[in-house]
């Protein structure tokens, strides 16, 4: 029997609240509008999916706290990658309130809009160093966020960080809709070295692709590149829904994957869809 499903990368939102959400417009218009639990659930059950991991939109320690009482009280969320101001030489001290907070036992990693930084080196300033150690201290994941530029610093930060449990975001965004493969895959060749404790997500891929024309063959060659680099027992299946909605639906983002992995053995595709997860973010309830 199958083991169940995990989709590693989902967010919720809601764009009247208190939060900045002046990216969804022009083109991401569609997707201006709030988005909860009961919207996602029809696509999982059609899906076959039976849990998820919720990712944090804001550097918001309010919306963390949000998400982890959301988690409590939601069946299919396993686990809450939230935010922590790094930089604060009180992080270990906002980790420690984060986890004994209503849902605490949820949090199972953090992360940073890195993407938004000015500086693609942002990762290796002191004030962030610092608070990494604060991250590995309190045994949970640090997400990477970014692009291809941000790449020297990430693989920089996890060959110093070798006690930190890491998972790449997005295959770190690279340049699909161009078919660019370059310097995207000499970067990524560079983690095979830190793999031990590092893992991937196969996710976000159709918002990097041509929106209105992608194919799963246009992410095969990304998805086989990561897979090599990382090995099927490190890389992770997530739809990142609802941003995936402007490129395609849940149920398009899921088969696509399927299809690049369509002739990998039942074991191996097990790991992607659900032991990778459980085993990184080691998911409450999970056995990992």
């Amino acid at each position: 029997m199958a083991p169940p499903i995990i989709d590693a990368h989902q967010h919720f939102w809601d764009p009247a609240g208190d939060y900045d959400y002046s990216w969804l417009a022009g083109d991401f218009s569609p997707i201006r509008r709030r988005f909860g639990p009961s919207d996602l659930k029809p696509s999982l059950e059609r899906a076959g999916v039976a849990g998820t991991v919720l990712v944090q939109t804001q550097n918001s320690l309010t919306e963390t706290r949000a998400f982890l009482a959301l988690a409590a009280h939601t069946e299919f969320v396993r686990g809450v990658v939230g935010w922590v101001d790094l930089t604060d030489r009180s992080v270990g001290t906002q980790l420690a309130e984060l986890k004994s907070a209503e849902g605490g036992r949820w949090l199972v990693g953090v992360r940073h809009l890195l993407h938004e930084e000015p500086d693609p080196r942002w990762l290796l300033r002191d004030d962030v160093r610092r608070g990494l150690a604060a991250v590995a201290e309190a045994e949970i994941v640090y997400d990477l966020l970014g692009k291809t530029v941000h790449l020297p610093a990430m693989l920089q930060t996890v060959a110093d960080f070798p006690q930190l449990r890491f998972v790449l975001d997005h295959i770190a965004k690279p340049e699909i809709r161009e078919h660019v493969s370059e310097p995207w895959m000499s970067l990524m060749s560079e983690f095979t070295s830190h793999r031990g404790h590092v893992w991937c997500k196969l996710s976000g891929m159709i918002t990097e692709a041509d929106w209105s024309a992608w194919t799963p063959d246009d992410l095969r060659p990304y998805v086989t590149h990561a897979l090599g680099v990382f090995g099927t027992e490190r890389c992770m299946y997530g739809s990142d829904w609802p941003v995936c909605l402007v490129a395609g639906s849940y149920d398009r983002v899921i088969g696509a994957l399927r299809t690049c992995l369509a002739h990998r053995s039942d074991a191996e595709r097990d790991q992607i869809f659900s032991r990778c997860a459980s085993e990184a973010y080691r998911l409450p309830g999970d056995g990992a």
